[in-house]
């Protein structure tokens, strides 16, 4: 015998699993399907196969090949249209030359189907339906037969008025080949509605079989979950590839981590991870390379291969496609499906029978209560200021920084030179090679500048005279996050124009053809060369003859960096770092130790820097921190102390107005300007550029400052204004910004507020920054005031507003 496998349905009702594949090529129990098939017919030892396609043929054909790796020999038969059941089988006409058994691909059974094709050969039929008995048949075609198993009638999904049997038509069909004969060529035409009932008509030998065993059309979600149910439950009777022990089946190469709980029955794929302290429940089936991470929940959930299931989060009853990526405290619940390639951020909340078509992103702290269709989602931005986020074990892959690589590349001239940097370790070396391919691949000529800090990366670019640069950087926060930095020609941050052209390129993956390819050079030695450039703006020999001492707590290459220029400039340098497991935040949190240490030592200062050498933190030498406002406040002092041509100084809405008060004290003027970082660096002149952008040479000129004004720190302390800041954070959804934003706007007072960038509300006491965040959906509240009670009170107040607001609730 011969058979016909029909895989060319879409699967519309199983959307959005269908969405990027024919519905024979869904995982059931980490199988596509229509493997169970062709078991099913391998061990009846029918290995002529044909199979008939419609919906995405070509991945049909590439996961099954010609059989020879499942024991068969499948042939295929295309339809250019849709053609129904029995039409899509006419079109395979040329291969069916003896008795043959239609199946189809989406189907799940074990029946043993010997008895119904031993019937037919004994009865000499045309035609012979397998049959099965449901509980319920309003859903399916119900056959009545005659004693001897003829067919009386059919019903197509009768109400409970018609149900006179309990006996369906599974799809499962003997025919003989002249029965296509009846089949028009080239029209859509079907078995139950046309080709059968005419045999019926015909007094054609059509008989109805039924067989015992488990049967499942897969025809909507509830079936899919139902179906792998079953299978591990061993109601169904099917190979499952694994290791079972005690119920819970085991791939290759999976790691459990000894506190993790795996409760049976469940199934987890080849190379799966569960991290500490995770549970994997009952029912829960997980697909290769899926990753768990600590303190996670799964239960009877469904995971296809490579998907990412963040610390703490939670799946019940839920199906998460191939790549999805979940971060921290994601919640998914009964009936919800996120489809391929989908990320969603921390803490978001996916509710019941909600579906993510494949490809969305949402937003963190989002809580979807309908599908979400269209659209890329609630996203975040590609970009944040100049620079695009992301994370190594969910959305930011090789092939989408290359995708970024290329639009970046787009953007600019063919043959241009850009720098691209990164930090150590396996994960920037490979993110480095991948922007470099999509920038070659736009035409683009690449210089390699090695493991360089963002400060030296800036310079390498300026001072090689590049079309631009890339530097891949490690949070410092966040370790699994990662930042693409894009600079222009100045070693600037890109304007808001600039970055919206790149967005739009890589949205649309419209990249530049080139003909020719540019050859790469590699620079090295750029943090000597910058070393050297920072020693060169010292304009005095203060540092030499002063002999400060300064404790420089840092971790890594930074420390080693700001070290040296200390060292040479004069600098008695004390290392106190920091524990290189510890992240930013919780450095900066817990910075007494390192207050103390710098008394104990005796310095004249304390500096603390971060990993990127982006963030600065200044201490006395009796331990005391200096505030946000009083390093802005000095900054501002010494930049115009050491340029006295400057007329006013530039300074972002979110900036301290503690530096206000300094440069009017000096007769100068501040030029308040957009928070965006490509704004604030291009309205800036050189000289402030370079403090504002670069700590390490922002704490150089300070230090050379002091020592020109033979004056410690803690000297200059009460110099600068004493304001207090109070910040809070409100989440707020992506789509009710706009609405918070506008009613706050209409509450204040024309007089007080100042729209250049967020709502900036200022009243005798002091005030007030509210700030819509560009990468979470949250709104920042920044209070300023003479009096720490003040500032927490406008910041309160500012908050428990904003919450009301986003709740929708009236003055």
């Amino acid at each position: 015998m011969k058979a016909i496998i029909m895989a060319g349905g879409q699967g519309s009702r199983l959307r959005p699993l269908t969405c990027k594949r024919p519905k024979p090529l869904v995982p059931v129990a980490n199988r596509p399907v229509m493997e169970y098939c062709i078991d099913l017919l391998r061990d009846l030892d029918i290995k002529n196969i044909g199979v008939t396609l419609q919906y995405l043929p070509g991945m049909i054909e590439e996961y099954f090949g010609d059989g020879s790796d499942f024991g068969v020999n499948l042939n295929y038969f295309i339809e250019d249209k849709p053609l129904g059941t029995a039409g899509s089988v006419k079109n395979a006409g040329s291969f069916l030359d003896e008795t043959f058994i239609v199946v189809s691909g989406d189907a799940l059974t074990d029946f043993d189907l010997r008895p119904a094709i031993r019937w037919h050969k004994e009865h000499g039929a045309l035609a012979t339906l397998v049959l099965t008995t449901v509980d319920n048949p309003l859903e399916y075609g119900v056959v009545i037969t005659n004693q001897d198993k003829s067919i009386r009638s059919f019903l197509e999904k009768p109400s409970w008025g018609e149900v006179f049997s309990d006996q369906v038509n599974t799809g499962i069909y003997i025919l003989e080949p002249e029965v296509l004969d009846l089949v028009p060529e080239g029209e859509q035409f079907d078995f139950s509605k046309e080709l059968f009932p005419r045999l019926l008509e015909d007094r054609k030998p059509l008989y109805g079989v039924t067989v015992s065993g488990y049967w499942c059309d897969i025809g909507n979600l509830t079936q899919y979950r139902q179906a792998q149910e079953d299978i591990l439950s061993g109601k169904v009777k099917v190979k499952i590839h694994g290791e079972n022990n005690n119920g819970i089946i085991m791939g290759e190469g999976v790691e459990v981590d000894p506190t993790a709980q795996i409760k049976g029955p469940a199934l987890l794929g080849d190379f799966c991870r569960i991290g500490p302290r995770a549970v994997v429940g009952p029912y829960s089936i997980l697909g290769p390379f899926t990753r768990v991470e600590e303190g996670a929940s799964i239960k009877r959930s469904i995971t296809w291969d490579n998907v990412s299931v963040g610390a703490e989060s939670s799946l019940r009853g839920a199906v998460v496609c191939s790549r999805s990526s979940l971060k921290k405290r994601v919640q998914a619940f009964e009936g919800a499906v996120i489809g391929d390639g989908s990320q969603i951020d921390a803490k978001a909340e996916i509710r019941s029978d909600v579906k993510i078509w494949p490809e969305k992103c949402l937003g963190q702290d989002t809580v979807v209560a309908e599908s979400v269709i269209w659209g890329r989602g609630t996203v975040r931005p590609l970009f944040v200021g100049s620079q695009s986020p992301g994370y190594i074990d969910g959305d930011l892959t090789p092939t989408q920084v290359t995708r970024l690589g290329s639009a970046f590349g787009a953007t600019l001239k063919p043959g241009d030179m850009v720098g691209i940097s990164t930090f150590p370790g396996g994960v920037g070396e490979i993110l480095h090679k991948a922007i470099a391919v999509g920038l070659i691949a736009a035409g683009i000529r690449v210089a390699y500048l090695g493991e360089l800090l963002t400060p030296v990366h800036r310079f390498a670019v300026r001072s090689l005279e590049l079309a631009g640069g890339c530097h891949i950087k490690q949070d410092p926060v966040n370790p699994k996050k990662v930042w693409l930095h894009f600079v222009n020609d100045q070693g600037r941050d890109l304007t808001p124009g600039a970055v919206r052209k790149i967005e739009n390129l890589y949205w649309r993956e419209d990249g530049r053809q080139i003909r020719e390819l540019y050859p790469s050079i590699n620079f090295g030695a750029l943090t000597d060369a910058y070393r050297d450039w920072l020693l060169s703006t010292l304009t005095n020999d203060a540092l030499q003859k002063w002999k400060l001492k300064v404790a420089l707590g840092g971790q890594g290459n930074v420390s080693n960096l700001i070290g040296q220029v200390l060292q040479q400039a004069g600098v008695d340098v004390i290392r106190l770092d920091f524990d290189p497991e510890k992240n930013w935040s919780s450095i900066k949190k817990d910075l007494t130790f390192f207050a103390t240490e710098i008394k104990r030592y005796d310095a004249d200062l304390g500096v603390a820097v971060d990993l990127n050498a982006e963030d600065l933190i200044l201490f006395t030498r009796d331990g005391n921190r200096l505030t946000t406002g009083q390093q802005a406040a000095l900054l501002a002092r010494v930049y115009l102390e050491l340029n006295n041509k400057a007329n006013n100084l530039v300074a972002p809405v979110m900036a301290s107005r503690a530096i206000d008060i300094v440069v009017n004290r000096m007769g100068k003027e501040v030029k308040r300007v957009k928070n965006h970082p490509g704004i604030y660096q291009e309205a800036m002149d050189n000289k402030q550029l370079f403090l504002q952008s670069d700590s390490i040479a922002a704490l150089l000129q300070i230090l050379q400052w002091l020592a020109t004004q033979e004056k410690h720190l803690n000297q200059v302390l009460p110099e600068l204004p004493n304001i207090y800041t109070a910040t809070r954070v409100v989440c707020c959804p992506w789509e009710a910004k706009g609405r918070v934003m506008r009613t706050l706007i209409n509450e204040e007072s024309s007089q007080q507020i100042e729209l250049l960038d967020g709502v900036q509300v200022a009243n005798d006491k002091g005030w007030t920054l509210v700030l819509p965040d560009g990468e979470t959906p949250n709104y920042h509240i920044y209070s300023e005031a003479f009096s720490e009670e003040i500032a927490e009170e406008l910041a309160s107040f500012y908050e428990e507003r904003l919450k009301q607001l986003v709740n929708g609730e009236k003055v």
